[in-house]
């Protein structure tokens, strides 16, 4: 069941838990909803996902732990169910949870989040483990850098739990108003970007973020050209998208999100 199926998580606000395989991440989600958690398929797909609910200073939170994914580009059926779930009009707060021992490796999967949402927070989890092998990462300087809240856990111990509560609630009700990084990509691809943007019809507006939803038509992401062919949503972008003649659009705004990441951490 779909958690806006569900009349429990009426008035709730919803969070959603992404982040690669191996990160945590499920930790995270078991320390914050404890036994309040259930699992189900997503509907249509026969991926699992488990949602829980929390109560922090008497407001209900709904959880959902998406599956673990690398990308955003929807190449699997995992991929497009956490895309699918993060272009939901529900949501209140996403967190991204990454590991605090492989920072870098896990950093495309939130630029890539910060792409279809402004309310992010990175969560960088296993804390301890990085400071047992003398990685010391600057949160406050990673924060600056990417434009929304960091928190440092280590969810096995609830180190940092209480603070990610916090910052889930601050971007929930807007008491803070973050500023997520913008990637620039090439002036070709960022003209192309802009006149599909311009064309988009109303209702894809009122469904995505419109820059994300046109540099997913400019990559060429096939299993979005196919799911939005379906519903007549790409036909007035076509032309601006046929007419694309940069670079190689996918490798150029996958290698701008690697390039920023190395940037970022020197």
């Amino acid at each position: 069941m779909c958690y806006s199926e569900d009349p429990e998580y009426t008035g709730a606000a919803v969070v959603a838990l992404a982040g690669n395989p191996n990160t945590g991440k499920s930790t995270i989600f078991n320390a914050l909803t404890g036994l309040n958690q259930h699992t189900g398929n997503w509907p249509g797909k026969t991926v699992l996902m488990a949602q829980g609910t929390y109560i922090f200073h008497g407001k209900k939170y709904v959880v959902v732990d998406l599956p673990g994914t690398y990308s955003l580009q929807a190449g699997s059926a995992e991929e497009q169910v956490a895309r699918d779930f993060l272009c939901g009009k529900r949501l209140q707060a996403t967190v991204v949870v990454t590991d605090a021992t492989c920072l870098e490796r896990n950093l495309n999967l939130v630029l890539q989040v910060m792409e279809v949402t402004h309310r992010v927070i990175v969560c960088v989890n296993l804390i301890d483990e990085a400071q047992r092998k003398k990685i010391f990462i600057d949160l406050d300087g990673l924060s600056a850098e990417l434009g929304v809240p960091v928190v440092a856990t280590a969810a096995r111990s609830g180190t940092g739990l209480e603070e990610l509560k916090v910052k889930i609630e601050e971007i929930t009700f807007k008491q803070i108003i973050t500023n997520p990084r913008r990637l620039v990509y090439d002036p070709d691809i960022e003209e192309a970007v802009a006149l599909i943007e311009q064309n988009l019809p109303g209702s894809v507006k009122e469904h995505f973020n419109p820059r994300w939803f046109a540099l997913r038509i400019v990559e060429g992401n096939q299993s979005f050209l196919k799911e939005i062919e379906k519903l007549k949503w790409g036909a007035p972008c076509e032309p601006y998208r046929i007419s694309y003649s940069g670079p190689d659009s996918k490798n150029h705004i996958s290698g701008s999100r690697i390039h920023n990441l190395t940037r970022g951490q020197a």
